[in-house]
């Protein structure tokens, strides 16, 4: 999606610490979101959680991936936000 710096340039480098967003947001991605790499209920105890991004990819047409240090499952950009440190 690259809503910030767009397509295929990740809005979360390597290493930059975000916050998996509240759990409210997270069901509602699980609801509405009809493509590739869905949410698993397993995530959602996650929501509010500040991780490091271990790693970025694309999926085609520019969705960003992460995966997250220590927090299993692949996450798209709009289940994260930067944490207020940054």
């Amino acid at each position: 999606m690259g809503a910030h710096n767009g397509q295929y340039q990740e809005d979360f480098p390597v290493g930059t610490i975000v916050r998996i967003r509240d759990r409210d947001v997270l069901e509602a991605f699980m609801r509405e979101w009809r493509w590739h790499h869905p949410l698993t209920a397993e995530q959602l105890r996650f929501a509010g959680q500040a991780a490091a991004v271990k790693d970025v990819s694309f999926y085609h047409g520019g969705d960003e991936l992460y995966e997250l240090d220590g927090i299993p499952g692949t996450w798209h950009e709009q289940c994260l936000d930067r944490t207020e440190s940054e």
